[in-house]
Parts: C-alpha cells; sequence; structure tokens
C-alpha cells in the first residue's frame, strides 16, 4: 500500500477553469525557476497567455496541493507504523481534499495526553464500551459491574459505566464525518457574538458591545474588528449554536443502527440513554470547543485574506499613478514646533536646495518663512509644490496657497501622502543616500520624489507602511509581506525600469535580479558609466544567464546602442523584430526615429498578424506584444493616467454645502467604502451605498487609489471634522478603474 501522488495539474485546472496543458506548462515553468512577471510577459504560448495573477493563483496552489501531498504520505507512514491501516483508511487518506479533513482521519491515531478515555482504556473498560454500543440490551449497571477490579482502580459499576461511556464519548469526537458534520453545521447555523467586556469603558468598539450576526453574513473587515477587541480585552466574542439541534445530528450519526438503506433506523436498547448523555458530553466537552476555534480560525483567516486583497489591490494602484515629469519639485514636510523642513529637487529627482522655515505655531514667522520659499523658487525655477499631509499640513497648505497668490509666476501646489516618508527617513537607506541630512529633511525630498515618479520613491519603504490598507497590522504578516512583494515587483516590472536612473532599492523588484545584484548593477554602472547597450549587463558580477534572461527584458536603455534596448522586446525576439523591420521597408533605426514614426505605426496596424508570426516562426501573442512595443518605444503605462489634482487655493470644511459637487482624489479603499482627499484636513468618506447608481458588490469594482472624482457633499459634521460624500447621480468623466 502507498499513497499515489495526485495529479496537480488536473486538479490546478479544474479549480482555476483553465485548461490542463495550461496548467502542466505553468508548473513547468515555475519548477524551473522562472519568474511569474517573465513567465505572463515572454511566455505567453507556452502557457495560453495566463496572466499574472493568475500565474499566481497556479503557484500558490501547487505549494498548498504539495504540502497536503506530504502530510499525507506522513499520516499513511504514522498510521502504517501503528499497525492500523486498512483500505478503508487508505482511501480515505488519499481522497482528503485539505488538511482539516486530513487532520480528521488522523485524529484517532494522534497520540494523546492523558484523557478520560486513556484513562478508562488504562483499566480494561473498552469492552464494556463495546457492549453499550452493540448489545446494550438488559440491566446495564449489572453489566458495568462485571468490570469492578480493585487492581485497576475501578470501583464501583457506576465508575465502570463512566469510564466506558467516557471512551465511546472520545470516539464520537474523534469520528471524522462527526466533526466535520458539526463544523458544517456551525458554520451554516451559527452566529457571532461579541458583548463589552465592561459596558462603562468608552472605545471605539462600542458598536460591538451588543452584537450578533449570522456567520455566513458577517463581512471580513467586522470579523477584524471584532478579533482587535478581544485581543485589547475590551470585547469577549463567542459562537452561538442551536445546540440541540446539532446534538440530534450527532445522535442520528453516532447511536447504534441496523438495516440498510430505507430500512436504516437507530436501534433503542438500555444503554440508549445514557450512550446518549455521552454524546451530549462529547459535543459540549469535546467537540464544541475546538470546532468554535476551528470556525473563528476559518472566518479569521478569510478576513484576513480579504484585508490583504484590499490593502494589494490599493498598494498597486498607489505605486501606478501618474510620475509628474519635468518638473522642478519643492517638498515640503510640515511641522509645528521643529518647523517645515522643505527641499528643492530638479527634474530628475536630484536636490538643488534644503531650508528650514517656520510658518506655523507656535512660531508663526509667515514673514521670514515667506522671503525664504519664494527665493528657493525664483533661484531654481519651482514648477510645483508638494505638501506631506501629516502634522501641520493644513496650516502649510494656507501658507503656500496665500503665497503663490502673490507671485508673479504661475504655480501650483499638491498636498502628497507622506505615509511611510518617516519610515524611509529613519531607515539604513536613506541614510546611505543622505548620510548629511537630517530625518525631516530627507523626509522632505522622497515628499518631492514622489509626485515626480511615485513607484520609484515608493519601493523604498516597507509596502505595509505606505498608508493604504484596512486592519493590516491585525493579519498574517507572513501573508501579507509575501502578497505585498508580489504586487510591487509586478508594478515594477509592468512599468520597466530605466537601468541607468534607478536605484538599488527599484532594482531589486526586476524580475531575476536579487538585492545584491541590484547593489551590483548600480556600482557597475557609477565606475563603468552608463550602460550604453543591454548585452553589457552580463558582465555585472552574480549576474548569471538565468537572471539575464529574466531581467532584461524588464530593463530600459534610453539613448543607447540599440533602439529596442528601450522597449519591452526580449533580446531572444530581437533577430524576429529586425525581420519584421526588414519586410516591411524599415531600418531598425527607424524605432527611435520621429520623422519615421509615423509610415512604420501605419505599416504595423495593416499587418496580417497570423500571417507575419507564420512567416517569421514566432507566435502570435510575442508579434502583438512586438508590434506594441514597436508602436510606442519608450511608454509608460502610468502616462496614460490623469494627473494628479493640482490645486492654488485651500478648501475649508466651513465653506462645504450639502449639495456642492467637488473634484477629489481617492486616497483609500476598504471593504465599506473610499476615503477621498477633496482639499480638507481630513479625507472624506464615500460609503459603499453612495459609490454608484447601481448596487456595488466591493468598492474596488467602482473606484481604485488615486483615482479622479467628482463627488457629492451629503453630509458635514463640523464637530467631529467628518465629511460624508456620495458619487450617485454624478456623471464619472475622469478615470476611474
Amino acid at each position: 500500500m502507498a499513497i499515489i501522488v495526485p495529479d496537480f495539474a488536473q486538479i490546478i485546472s479544474q479549480e482555476l477553469k483553465i485548461r490542463k496543458g495550461q496548467a502542466e506548462a505553468a508548473i513547468k515553468l515555475l519548477d524551473e525557476g522562472n519568474t511569474i512577471p517573465f513567465i505572463a510577459r515572454y511566455r505567453k504560448e507556452m502557457t495560453g497567455e495566463l496572466d499574472e495573477n493568475r500565474l499566481r493563483l497556479i503557484q500558490e496552489k501547487l505549494e498548498t496541493l504539495r504540502n497536503l501531498h506530504s502530510r499525507r504520505e506522513e499520516v499513511f507512514r504514522l498510521i502504517t507504523e501503528q499497525e492500523k491501516m486498512s483500505p478503508e483508511l487508505e482511501a480515505a487518506i488519499q481522497q482528503a481534499r485539505n488538511i482539516t479533513e486530513l487532520e480528521d482521519i488522523y485524529r484517532p491515531y494522534r497520540p494523546k495526553r492523558k484523557t478520560r478515555a486513556s484513562v478508562a482504556r488504562e483499566k480494561g473498560l473498552e469492552p464494556l464500551a463495546e457492549w453499550l454500543q452493540t448489545e446494550g440490551t438488559g440491566n446495564v449497571l449489572a453489566e458495568a459491574a462485571k468490570y469492578i477490579s480493585e487492581e485497576k482502580g475501578v470501583s464501583t459499576a457506576e465508575e465502570a459505566l463512566q469510564g466506558a461511556l467516557d471512551i465511546f464519548a472520545e470516539e464520537v469526537a474523534d469520528n471524522a464525518e462527526s466533526r466535520k458534520l458539526v463544523r458544517e453545521l456551525t458554520l451554516k447555523l451559527g452566529t457571532i457574538v461579541s458583548r463589552a467586556a465592561d459596558s462603562s469603558v468608552e472605545s471605539v468598539y462600542e458598536a460591538y458591545y451588543e452584537y450578533e450576526e449570522p456567520l455566513g453574513k458577517i463581512p471580513p473587515h467586522r470579523i477584524l474588528a471584532m478579533n482587535r477587541g478581544e485581543r485589547e480585552e475590551i470585547l469577549k466574542v463567542s459562537i452561538k449554536v442551536p445546540v440541540d439541534e446539532i446534538i440530534d445530528r450527532l445522535k442520528n450519526r453516532a447511536l447504534p443502527r441496523t438495516g440498510e438503506g430505507m430500512n436504516n433506523r437507530m436501534t433503542v436498547t438500555d444503554a440508549t440513554p445514557y450512550l446518549t448523555e455521552a454524546i451530549q458530553d462529547a459535543y459540549k466537552r469535546l467537540i464544541a470547543p475546538a470546532v468554535e476555534r476551528e470556525v473563528r480560525a476559518i472566518l479569521t483567516e478569510k478576513a484576513e485574506e480579504q484585508a490583504i486583497v484590499v490593502f494589494s489591490g490599493n498598494l498597486r494602484q498607489l505605486l501606478l499613478q501618474p510620475p509628474v515629469r519635468g518638473k522642478v519639485v519643492m517638498g515640503v514636510d510640515p511641522a509645528y514646533r521643529t518647523g517645515c523642513k522643505i527641499a528643492v529637487v530638479d527634474e530628475t529627482g536630484k536636490v538643488l536646495d534644503i531650508a528650514v522655515t517656520y510658518p506655523t505655531p507656535p512660531q508663526n514667522k509667515v514673514e521670514e518663512a515667506r522671503k525664504i520659499v519664494a527665493g528657493l523658487i525664483a533661484k531654481h525655477g519651482v514648477d510645483v509644490i508638494a505638501i506631506g499631509n501629516g502634522t501641520a499640513s493644513r496650516e502649510t497648505e494656507q501658507f503656500v496657497a496665500d503665497l503663490i497668490k502673490q507671485l508673479p509666476q504661475e504655480i501650483v501646489y499638491v498636498i502628497v501622502s507622506e505615509a511611510g516618508a518617516s519610515v524611509y527617513s529613519a531607515s539604513k537607506l536613506a541614510g546611505e543616500e543622505f548620510p548629511n541630512l537630517d530625518v525631516a529633511e530627507r523626509s522632505a525630498i522622497s515628499i518631492a520624489r514622489r509626485l515626480q515618479d511615485p513607484l520609484a520613491e515608493l519601493v523604498k519603504i516597507d509596502p505595509k507602511s505606505v498608508g493604504v490598507g484596512q486592519y493590516q497590522h491585525d493579519v498574517s504578516q507572513k501573508r501579507l509581506e509575501e502578497q505585498l512583494s508580489f504586487v510591487v515587483e509586478s508594478a515594477v516590472n509592468s512599468v520597466g525600469v530605466e537601468l541607468n536612473t534607478a536605484s538599488a532599492s527599484l532594482l531589486s523588484y526586476v524580475s531575476g535580479l536579487s538585492a545584491a545584484v541590484a547593489k551590483n548593477l548600480v556600482a557597475f554602472r557609477e565606475e563603468n558609466g552608463k550602460f550604453r547597450n543591454r548585452e553589457q549587463i552580463k558582465k555585472v558580477p552574480k549576474l548569471g544567464p538565468k537572471s539575464f534572461q529574466q531581467s532584461v527584458g524588464f530593463l530600459r536603455i534610453v539613448d543607447g546602442d540599440n533602439p529596442l534596448d528601450n522597449t519591452p522586446i526580449h533580446p531572444e525576439s530581437y533577430d524576429a523584430t529586425k525581420s519584421l523591420l526588414e519586410r516591411m521597408g524599415f531600418r531598425l533605426e527607424a524605432v527611435s526615429d520621429p520623422k519615421q514614426r509615423e509610415a512604420l505605426k501605419e505599416a504595423l496596424q495593416s499587418l496580417n498578424m497570423e500571417k507575419t508570426a507564420e512567416e517569421l516562426g514566432i507566435g502570435i501573442p510575442t508579434l502583438r506584444d512586438i508590434v506594441d512595443a514597436l508602436l510606442k518605444p519608450g511608454r509608460d503605462p502610468r502616462e496614460e493616467l490623469p494627473p494628479p489634482v493640482f490645486r492654488t487655493d485651500v478648501l475649508k470644511i466651513e465653506d462645504l454645502v450639502i449639495g456642492m459637487i467637488l473634484k477629489g482624489t481617492v486616497r483609500n479603499v476598504v471593504d465599506f467604502g473610499a476615503f477621498v482627499d477633496i482639499g480638507l484636513k481630513n479625507d472624506g468618506l464615500v460609503h459603499i451605498s453612495e459609490l454608484a447608481d447601481r448596487y456595488v458588490r466591493h468598492p474596488m469594482d467602482v473606484v481604485a487609489v488615486g483615482d479622479v472624482v467628482e463627488v457629492r457633499v451629503k453630509n458635514v459634521d463640523l464637530n467631529k471634522g467628518r465629511v460624508s460624500l456620495s458619487m450617485k447621480g454624478i456623471k464619472q468623466i475622469h478615470h476611474i478603474s
């Protein structure tokens, strides 16, 4: 007897509704060490054009299935060593669909600490437990009296009977089908109940002081809120179920039965009342507490997964915010007592100047600050002022708005999220980048650069610190980190990286590049000058053939020797690309020559894709990607998104009138709605019910972080500084993902 290795590709194809051949190809490519971005972009013919998300699901599912199989083999071995394996048990192990089912099967065979049932077995009461289930007719206590033994420590018939019932109760509790039944009934019929540990204590959890909701309906964010309240010992959370109904179902399963099929019915004997009590004991003492823990774990896992999905979606949108290119930017890190730190950076992000001003309370040196800031604007030709949205942000905004009205040149400002800027500023990386600056000055630089190129700057920060999650500190940190790293890697590779300007932080997220190799690339560039072509990358220490293959297509060289090096076309397709150009009557130089752009574009758009792909000996997906790259060489997909909302004046909450329509930027999306920056100190909330004129399943179906939207003021709470917004009845003319 042995456990058969399942057909992983078949299982994955069925669960993800893809062809088995696609699953097999993806598994093979992953096992060969190819990265997901590389497979998704450059192995489309092999996988049938599976995208990154599908490939990620395949990778995760494959790992889960392999772990399950490994545990199957271990359980099989452990039970076999006990000489308790049977064909039926082997089949059950082989067919277990998840770890929970497998552990239920193994439960009766797992070595146990001392239990009431194990003590009863040591006293020789197992035959009595069997008699109760198989015969049970006659005087039960008289039968139990046969097991009285001073030597074994059984003093009375009642003691013997209780021991036998303890054995039966443990058997009921250890039965895999019984546990599955209770788990399913609990999830189907149960409710989660939350009560205050002390109702006189004020807290943010007051909505949960007297709260109850069916397990099948409670949304993920409420589960995480209750969990947090419980951890902080403010709430007491439990699962409530119809106990009598569950026990009745357990009795139907566990009590002795005779006959088969339609004639199968419960056998009532003199032992039945005793067995019924044992079933109640099994449920209340052994099954219910364990199943409640399991159900809470299932709910938490689902809630955590949803929180991670929301965070991941928000993070991707944040990373892919459009860059503001060709602008000299002044970054301002606002503060009260310590003053506003100012950094001016040029179009490439190079630091031109650093200063500190005190326009905010308690110093209020407004005139002095005005001279300093106006001087820096004139000296460096500042185009945009980026103000961090932290402490003293709105006072600083008021100062800037008043100042730019007095300036001769046209200048605008924008509020930039500074979430995580302080984390970066205090990091080892920031210390290496700006060793002679203090933390706040580094933060001002980071704020300015975030506007110029959000992706390049945000990759320097731990993704958990960028401020677009919900309950991110309450979820599995390992799982969160894995998912967020995947999102950052995906975002970086979808945009591509300019090899001659990218930091080591940005390069470390490129497909196939480790942090060490990324540093080596930067060191090589600094020592030898700019890379002229992609082939030079092979000379970088520790960058082997596999790393080159996986990374090179995502690395761009602007104004290099080969115009194809500034496209996502992989060098393995260069020959096919050159052949394509020659067939259309163009030389390679046409790719970067603005004079030939229109003629090349026209020729590319009139291609017969199927015929051309066949003639070139490549797949249609690869040809399609080559054509797209040639149509827009050097394209940055982020530039097709709407720019940030630039402002010239301050909006105060007192200015708001119900019904007023404003333009705002979505800052965060959560399960219950979206927070929109309309220029106030606090973001306004668009509740999920106000996002659209139709039913919205989840806010992420309608809006995404960075979207520029039109909102109507629905309600204003001046005391709490809260604004409720609505998007109903407003035609959205700006980008909504």
